[in-house]
C-alpha cells in the first residue's frame, strides 16, 4: 500500500500545513509549549499513516493507524485549548478538516480489518 496514494495521508499532510500556518502567530511564550505540541501532533498523523503503510502485515499497519488516531485526538484537544486561550478564533474549518482526517483514518482501519492488506 503506497501511502502517497491514500486520501487519509494526503488530507493529513494538508492538515499539518494548516497547523503550521495557524500557529505562526502564536505568542513567543508558546514556542516550546502549545505551538510545538500542535505541530508535533499534526506531523505525527501523516507520518504514522506512512509508517503503517510500509509495514508488511495488516496488524502492524492498523497499529500505526491507531497511533495516528491518538495524534488526531491530541490535536483536537490542543485546538480547543488554543481557542479558549484566544490564539485561534474561528476553528470551524479546522475542526472539519480534523474530522475528515479522523473519518478517513477510521475508514482505512475498517477496510484493512475487513479485507486485509
Amino acid at each position: 500500500m503506497e501511502h502517497t496514494k491514500l486520501e487519509a495521508w494526503k488530507e493529513a499532510v494538508e492538515l499539518s500545513v494548516n497547523i503550521y500556518s495557524l500557529t505562526k502567530e502564536y505568542p513567543v511564550e508558546e514556542m516550546y509549549g502549545l505551538k510545538s505540541q500542535m505541530r508535533r501532533a499534526a506531523v505525527s498523523i501523516p507520518s504514522n499513516i506512512a509508517e503503517g503503510s510500509a509495514r508488511k502485515n495488516t496488524a502492524e499497519t492498523v497499529h500505526f493507524l491507531y497511533i495516528a488516531l491518538g495524534s488526531i485526538a491530541e490535536l483536537e484537544t490542543q485546538v480547543e485549548i488554543s481557542k479558549r486561550l484566544g490564539y485561534l478564533n474561528d476553528t470551524q474549518d479546522l475542526q472539519k478538516r480534523i474530522l475528515l482526517v479522523k473519518q478517513l483514518t477510521l475508514g482505512l482501519i475498517r477496510y484493512l480489518k475487513n479485507v486485509g492488506k
